[in-house]
C-alpha cells in the first residue's frame, strides 16, 4: 500500500462523501450542484469535497467563477491496491481448500 494513502481511506470513511463520489461518479458538478442533493448547507459539502480532494479521489478546476469537481480516477489506486492483496489472499486459501477436498477425495 503506498504510504500517503491515509487521506484516501479517511476520504472514503464518510458516507456522505461516498454518497458525493456516487454522483460526481454520473457528471462533473459545481458546489451548488452537489449541495442541491443533499440536506446540508453548502459550506458542509464544500468541507467534504475538501476532504475528498486531499484525498486524491476528485479533481476540481476553474470554469469561469465556478469551481467543478470531477472523479480523480487514479486517485483509486491505494484502494484497489489495497483490497487486491486480500483478494490474492483469499484465492490462495481457497486453492488450498480445493488442494485439501481433492487430496481427501483421492484416499477415499
Amino acid at each position: 500500500m503506498m504510504p500517503n494513502s491515509q487521506p484516501t481511506f479517511r476520504a472514503l470513511a464518510d458516507p456522505t462523501r461516498r454518497d458525493i463520489l456516487r454522483h460526481l461518479a454520473g457528471q462533473d458538478m459545481t458546489i451548488a450542484e452537489v449541495a442541491q442533493n443533499f440536506d446540508m448547507t453548502r459550506a458542509a459539502v464544500k468541507k467534504h469535497l475538501t476532504v475528498l480532494s486531499d484525498g486524491g479521489l476528485i479533481t476540481v478546476r476553474a470554469q469561469g467563477r465556478e469551481k467543478i469537481n470531477a472523479i480523480n480516477k487514479q486517485g483509486f489506486a491505494p484502494v484497489f491496491d489495497w483490497l487486491s492483496y486480500f483478494d490474492q489472499f483469499w484465492d490462495d486459501k481457497l486453492a488450498d481448500l480445493k488442494s485439501a477436498i481433492e487430496k481427501d477425495h483421492s484416499n477415499d
